[in-house]
């Protein structure tokens, strides 16, 4: 009677898992979207491709108190010819939170990913990445690197 018990609740836990998913994971701070649900879809084909030149690199904020929001921002430009669509920024921590771009930019143009960092419960160096999605030539996947010393309070 147990072991029935204990396979239904598995069998029901995965079925509802299951229904539950979808092809598309979030959080808070951005959307990452499959290219059938994604509202730009049509710029994921290969042929409206574009390239992307970061104007800031990896950055390093220095020192901050405990407790401080760092701002943190990453420029950039599209260096091809077709509209830049920033798709997605998805911050590796929950500490990170970051935005992108709402418009595409335009050939020519800056955007800029803008962020924020919340160094409270953080002492010590603390090296954070953003993964940016884009409708870029060579890959789509992008990494933005900062690193800030937290002094402790």
């Amino acid at each position: 009677m147990r072991l029935a018990f204990v396979i239904a609740t598995f069998i029901l836990t995965f079925v509802a898992c299951k229904q539950g998913a979808k092809d598309v994971t979030s959080n808070a701070n951005s959307p990452v979207f499959t290219p059938s649900e994604n509202p730009w879809k049509e710029k994921i084909d290969s042929a409206n491709f574009t390239s992307i030149t970061w104007l800031d690199g990896d950055q390093d904020y220095g020192k901050v108190d405990e407790g401080q929001q760092v701002e943190v921002a990453f420029r950039f430009r599209n260096s091809g010819d077709k509209p830049l669509i920033i798709y997605s920024v998805q911050p590796a921590c929950g500490c990170t939170a970051a935005e992108p771009p709402k418009e595409p930019i335009l050939p020519g143009k800056e955007g800029v990913i803008k962020g924020s960092f919340n160094s409270s419960g953080r002492a010590g160096t603390n090296n954070k990445s953003i993964a940016v999605q884009a409708n870029t030539t060579g890959g789509m996947e992008h990494n933005l690197h900062f690193k800030v010393e937290v002094i402790k309070k």
